[in-house]
């Protein structure tokens, strides 16, 4: 078994320094780092981890070194992972297997040698982890005591798998903790989509339209901060509740097929397959620029948009544009994956820190309790929730009431003479 699979160890210096640079943003982490280097949580713990290989995900992994876990590590994008982040965790004695730009062979390949260390616990990030060990190495799965997802899309498989009765394992849905999606899906997204979207574009976003397909925690978050920085936004969906709240939040809501001729810029947030579809593209406006902030590349018709097109180019970096044979161009942020993360930094610093904190803890719980779990998606623990809001607020020194007891009392009680 090859200890590692990376582009060049020679990059490490360059990781090394991102990895300090968000650790000094991320005090949760921090102050998780420093007990589990005294109490050893994970002493003889193997922990095999696909989440986007940067920054913040690289020091996760560093504080569960810290507590005695054997790391073995891969991506969840190959347009996410930054060679020299790898490069530092192999420099760490880590076990990584990814490189940017791996073919989808690569990807797979590295999914499975990460799961060769044969994982007591899995940390996941779409799913690739889990449904590899379902589908090709169920032999895995005996020594497999559980693990967390952190994405939306993900923890859809996983509750997916345990209606079809075939998951082997218990499975923490991080992502729907409070500390994660309301925070890291809403906020998190919501400014490094736009962060993205601008720098890769060079373009203004006030006084433009922005469509926003879905009307999820992610949606929610890219159609607050578009609005904020001046654009008319138009809100998709499928859902009659998450429409309704939409408009309510000030939002225009209609079908796509009305939306797409109105559209400058459009980002899809849906979970969901083709989204934004080509008889979709064929009315869009020249220059109307396409991206998706969904786990998976395939809320874009880009197989259909590929055929379609009667030429293409790259217009600027990590955006592709494609003459349709109606005459306009239409142009591609990062290939239709992941714009935040595939052709930018990801969520700030600050905001990992919330959903890091909220996977390390996950996983001392699945240590503590796999044999009385059950088989089944497990949501996170109101005390792990607890945990992560109150060490936020203390690093932000902010202190907040608490009740006396003579209210909880009255809280708790059913008579109130």
């Amino acid at each position: 078994m090859k200890n590692y699979e990376i582009r060049d160890i020679a990059l490490a210096p360059s990781g090394h320094q991102k990895i300090e640079w968000v650790k000094n943003n991320m005090p949760i982490l921090r102050s998780l780092e420093e007990e589990f280097k005294r109490e050893k949580p994970f002493e003889g713990v193997k922990i095999s981890l696909s989440v986007h290989l940067e920054a913040k995900t690289a020091y996760l992994c560093k504080v569960l070194a810290a507590g005695g876990a054997k790391m073995a590590v891969t991506g969840s994008n190959v347009l996410s992972t930054q060679d020299d982040i790898a490069a530092a965790l192999v420099s760490e004695g880590m076990n990584v297997y990814a490189y940017h730009g791996a073919t989808a062979e690569e990807y797979d390949r590295h999914i499975e040698m990460t799961l060769e260390h044969k994982p007591n616990i899995i940390i996941d990030d779409g799913g690739d982890l889990v449904s590899m060990v379902h589908k090709k190495r169920p032999d895995l799965a005996e020594e497999t005591w559980g693990g967390s997802e952190e994405t939306t899309t993900g923890v859809n498989r996983l509750k997916a798998m345990e209606r079809d009765g075939i998951l082997k394992f218990p499975m923490v849905a991080a992502n729907d903790a409070n500390c994660k999606h309301l925070f890291d899906n809403r906020y998190g997204t919501g400014q490094s989509v736009w962060t993205s979207i601008m720098e890769n574009t060079n373009l203004i976003i006030a006084g433009k339209t922005v469509v926003v397909a879905g009307y999820g925690w992610c949606s929610k978050g890219i159609a607050m901060r578009a609005a904020a920085l001046g654009a008319s936004v138009i809100v998709t969906e499928i859902d009659a509740v998450k429409a309704m709240e939409a408009r309510m939040d000030g939002y225009s809501v209609m079908t796509m097929t009305k939306a797409a001729p109105l559209g400058d810029f459009f980002v899809s947030a849906t979970g969901c397959m083709h989204t934004i579809t080509v008889d979709h593209m064929k009315t869009m406006k020249d220059g109307a620029i396409l991206s998706n902030a969904g786990h998976f590349n395939v809320e874009i018709d880009m197989d259909g948009l590929e055929k379609m097109a009667v030429d293409k180019k790259e217009t600027r970096k990590n955006i592709m544009g494609y003459r349709l044979p109606t005459g306009q161009m239409i142009h591609v942020i990062a290939e239709g994956k992941l714009v935040n993360i595939a052709a930018d930094m990801g969520h700030p610093a600050e905001i990992m820190d919330m959903s890091f904190a909220v996977q390390a803890l996950s996983a001392m719980y699945i240590k503590d309790n796999y044999k009385k779990l059950g088989k089944k998606v497990i949501d996170v623990s109101a005390e792990i929730d607890d945990v992560v809001s109150a060490r936020k607020l203390a690093a932000w020194g902010i202190e907040i009431d608490k009740l006396t007891p003579e209210q909880e009392k009255y809280l708790n009680s059913w008579n109130f003479e």
